[in-house]
Order: structure tokens, then sequence, then C-alpha cells
């Protein structure tokens, strides 16, 4: 049987995982929001904790394909996120804390914008690295651009992590889970597009005007 390897944004080549974990994986992917959403569904916050704290896990060892690659794969600072959020999602799943679970989108907020500033620190940028798994020949203005699109990423984690904990303490319940669980994914949806139409309507036909 053929193996294929991909590569890490971090930069080293790993097995390729199999569909059925792909397929799966995908699946949790809708599991971070689903949770959030009926958090207070679940009966007791500590259940909400147990879910967060499995799908954080799964995510990350079915994303990878093996746990040793999946080792293999974390960064000093993704070992810091991991276990931040593995700590808050535990400390839910045994106190039941109420505010804990409401401020957790806000710490995988930071967690997130931790995860992207870091590369604009060391390079390449996170969008860079994502953008060479398509193209690795990346032209110096392609580089430029991928950078200025982690800055935004940037931009938008450290905003969206100050709302989310003015929604932990302002909002109700059912207003919470709506909007970390369901509006900032249309939010992330717009951005995704935003810069797509940019760089394919705006950008690109610009470049090909000055070439010519």
């Amino acid at each position: 049987m053929e193996t294929r390897a991909r590569i890490a944004p971090t930069g080293t080549a790993v097995d390729a995982p199999a569909p059925w974990r792909r397929a799966i994986a995908f699946l949790l992917k809708l599991g971070y929001p689903a949770v959030i959403l009926c958090a207070w569904r679940l009966g007791e916050p500590r259940f909400a904790g147990l879910a967060l704290l499995a799908v954080l896990w799964l995510q990350r060892w079915l994303g990878a394909g093996a746990l040793s690659s999946m080792l293999k794969e974390l960064s000093s600072l993704d070992w810091c996120v991991m276990l931040i959020l593995s700590a808050v999602s535990a400390s839910i799943a045994i106190s039941g804390s109420v505010i804990a679970l409401r401020m957790y989108p806000a710490v995988v907020n930071l967690g997130l914008f931790a995860a992207f500033a870091a590369t604009l620190v060391r390079s390449p940028s996170m969008i860079e690295r994502y953008a060479r798994l398509r193209e690795p020949n990346l032209s110096a203005a392609a580089v430029r651009y991928t950078r200025g699109v982690t800055k935004m990423w940037c931009g938008f984690f450290i905003a969206n992590a100050a709302f989310s904990a003015y929604t932990a303490c302002c909002f109700s319940h059912d207003a919470w889970a709506r909007y970390n669980g369901l509006v900032v994914y249309v939010l992330i949806g717009g951005l995704i597009v935003g810069e797509f139409a940019w760089r394919h309507w705006i950008i690109k036909p610009v470049r090909q005007a000055s070439t010519q």
C-alpha cells in the first residue's frame, strides 16, 4: 500500500492520515462549536468540560495521523497552548465552574493569537506555511502578502478574545452560546471569503497588469 506524506505547518514531513481519520477529524472540527452551542443543554458545566477536553485531544491526534507524529509536530508554544486549554477544560470538568466555561472561547482565541503572532517573530508566517503546502515556490511579493494576512488574523483573534471575554461577563447563557458557537464562525467565514475575493479580484489583476 502506497504511503503518502504531507508537510506540517511547522515544516516537518509526517505521514498523511488515513481517509477514515480525515473524515472523523473533519467531524471533530464541528465538535468545538457544537459543544459551545449546546453547553447549557448538556447538564452541568463539567460535562461540557469533559467534551471540550476530549475534542481538543482527539482533534489533534486524528488530524496528525498518529500519536508519535502528533507529538513531533508540537512546538514549545503548541505545547503551552494545548496544556493551558487542557487545564481549563479539566478545571471545568472537575469544578463545574460556569465562569471558566464561559471564558473558554476567550482563552482559545488568545491561544490562536499567540500561535499566529509567534510566526511573525520567527518566519515563515503562519499563512505562508499553509500557502507553501499548495505552492512551495512563493514569490517575495506573495511572502509579504501572506505576512500581512497573518497580521490580519492576529488582529481578529485578539479582538475576538476581548469580545468573547465581554460576552462571558455580560451576555446571557444563550446569547453567549450563539455568539461563540455560531456568530464568530460566520465572521471567520466572512474574513476568509473577503480575503479570497481581494486576492483574486483585486491583487492578482493589478499584478498581472503591471507585468504586461
